[in-house]
């Protein structure tokens, strides 16, 4: 594929990252001398060890959006959710909680977590935890965006993918252009929102699929990534989880308090996904594993329905 970085490129980059994440813990007093990278796929997380410190640096970024706000509205929420008592990764203690600029890269640095085990993605089971999130984020008194991050990424990435027959057939570009334009309307504010689907509320949610991002250990397990935190239905959480996972989220939601799942703006969120996978495509030439991720969700979007030829659902 023409302008996609290289295994190479790749490592040089996951490289420069770790070396701007020692050079800024250094600076700010922390011993990183034996740090090692933990993970590299839309950010570099390094151990910072001997330091119990994790730092974690962006480096596949969609055009027009920038880190550094989601970085601080990620600092934000984790404090705020440590200060209600619920089991979260925080921010590491021994640095300012802040975004931190080093060498082009901006990052931000977490306690570290021992003992974490591996993570079995089981949605059916983790609904009770993302039903308890829900219900503490409803009371979150920060200012967050209205589906952040979806505004503008969407309509720059379907640009970057015109012409581009190689990441994604014009047919299918067209496609998601025409169900784009069918429901980023309702995306766009609160009251825009309310007039597609009346009667259905929206608060802060996790904005990332928060069963994913569930960090267990032996003895708890942690919520973790708020970096997409925002203002929306309590569906956009839940889009694709699965019959099984609502019904199980519906009962614990009960037991809260919570209304259960609106069918009809569980399907909406569920094409907007959609939709967020076939703009990941641009981000190709940066993150070339993309193509086989994401293979399988662009598989099951062109096995339904065209949205455009239907109006969206009620419940």
């Amino acid at each position: 594929m023409a302008g996609v970085i290289t295994e190479e490129e790749r490592t040089a980059r996951s490289q420069r990252a770790r070396d701007a994440a020692v050079a800024a813990a250094t600076a700010l007093g922390l011993d990183a001398s034996e740090a090692t990278v933990l993970y590299d796929v839309f950010s570099v997380v390094v151990d910072l060890a001997p330091s119990p410190v994790v730092a974690r640096i962006p480096v596949v970024v969609p055009r027009g959006t920038t880190s550094a706000g989601f970085q601080r509205t990620e600092l934000d929420v984790s404090r705020w959710m440590a200060s209600r008592g619920a089991p979260t990764v925080v921010p590491s203690g021994l640095v300012p909680a802040e975004p931190v600029e080093r060498d082009g890269f901006t990052m931000t640095f977490w306690e570290k977590v021992e003992g974490v085990l591996p993570n079995d993605y089981d949605a059916v089971k983790r609904m009770p935890a993302v039903a308890r999130l829900h219900s503490i984020l409803a009371d979150y008194p920060g200012r967050t965006g209205f589906f952040p991050g979806m505004q503008g990424y969407v309509d720059l990435a379907f640009d970057d993918l015109e012409g581009r027959e190689d990441l994604l057939p014009a047919a299918d570009l067209a496609r998601a252009r025409a169900e784009w334009a069918a429901l980023s309307p309702a995306i766009a504010s609160p009251s825009a929102f309310a007039r597609m689907f009346p009667g259905v509320p929206v608060q802060v949610v996790h904005g990332d699929a928060p069963y994913y991002n569930l960090i267990e250990t032996a003895d708890s397990v942690l919520y973790s990534d708020y970096e997409h935190v925002g203002v929306a239905p309590v569906e956009w959480d839940l889009a694709h989880t699965g019959e099984e996972a609502i019904s199980a989220y519906d009962a614990a939601a009960a037991d809260l308090g919570l209304r259960a799942v609106d069918t009809g703006v569980l399907r909406a969120m569920e094409r907007l996904r959609d939709l967020q996978v076939v703009a990941c495509l641009a981000l190709v030439p940066q993150l070339p594993l993309l193509v086989d991720g994401l293979s399988p969700s662009l598989e099951a979007w062109r096995a339904t329905e065209p949205w455009q030829d239907r109006k969206a659902p009620s419940a």
